[in-house]
């Protein structure tokens, strides 16, 4: 028999981890949320499941718990159900934030439990969808040894590739998510603004740019991002950059300190790789600022 699980939290991601944990084998012996009938929700979808607004309710008799509240709501919840007696001896705690460690599960360690975080790196916004949320995606995983070796075997059993990472930099973890995605989405509109003043048109902006994206992915993916570098900056062209600040400080002055910010790091890139003469890094870094 696999862990009895509780879901506490029933967003996308605590209903998407109550739905496939089911499925894969894992009794549900409750789900709760802050509003009745989200949890009822949940519940309906496993037959049997008790839904309760209270946590520590359906929480005493899970192996695992699993807190999917939004993460400003984590740390509060656990003391609540600890306070309440909701966690038995023994029990692994869980909670699903990217950026936030699993220290913040503290209380619930002194009723015996051992904690963990265990972070889908997936994106819950859009639609549901047939096809498991979970499925070969990378779970990030911390926390004490045993919590970290259920949750390893859970991320299997879900059909995800399970990681572990240190506590003490989940925070930087999560910071890199960040740029991989967000800044990355930011840095392509930048692009987009820029060929736009080119005079190509909105629709067209994906058909000039995308081969160029794939292929810079790729070889990101294939050498890492110091071998992949090119253009400009990487062979010590100070002339391009001078022109490109001008005219972006014309036609866009608001993204040109962003610009020379990304010329720096990228200055600093280029250095790794090996490609700039001293003289030419020297000219970058004074004309970029």
């Amino acid at each position: 028999m696999k862990a009895r699980c509780a879901i506490v939290g029933c967003g996308r991601v605590g209903a998407s981890l109550a739905e496939h944990l089911y499925k894969a084998g894992y009794p549900i012996c409750g789900v709760a949320s802050r509003r009745l009938i989200s949890a009822q929700r949940v519940a309906e979808k496993i037959p049997g499941t008790p839904f309760s607004t209270d946590a520590a309710e359906v929480t005493r008799g899970a192996d695992v718990v699993f807190i999917t509240t939004p993460d400003d709501a984590i740390a509060g919840v656990a003391e609540a159900i600890a306070l309440e007696g909701g966690i038995q001896k023994g029990a692994s705690v869980f909670h699903c934030s990217g950026s936030l460690p699993s220290t913040i599960l503290l209380p619930v360690t002194e009723g015996g439990g051992v904690i963990g975080s265990m972070h889908p790196l997936q994106s819950f916004a859009g639609a549901a969808s047939e096809r498991s949320p979970f499925d070969s995606i990378i779970m990030s995983v911390e926390g004490d040894a045993e919590a970290v070796e259920l949750a390893l075997a859970m991320a299997r059993d879900l059909g995800a590739r399970g990681i572990t990472i240190e506590t003490h930099a989940k925070t930087m973890y999560h910071a890199a998510a960040v740029v991989a995605s967000n800044c990355f989405v930011a840095v392509q509109d930048m692009a987009w603004r820029f060929i736009g003043d080119a005079g190509v048109s909105e629709a067209d902006a994906w058909s000039v740019l995308g081969p160029l994206i794939e292929g810079t992915l790729a070889n990101i993916k294939k050498v890492g991002p110091v071998g992949a570098l090119t253009g400009p900056i990487a062979r010590g062209d100070v002339a391009t950059i001078d022109a490109h600040l001008d005219k972006i400080s014309e036609m866009q002055p608001d993204l040109e300190p962003l610009y020379r910010a990304l010329c720096r790091h990228t200055v600093d890139i280029a250095t790794r790789k090996g490609t700039l003469s001293r003289e030419a890094r020297g000219l970058l870094v004074e004309h970029l600022g």
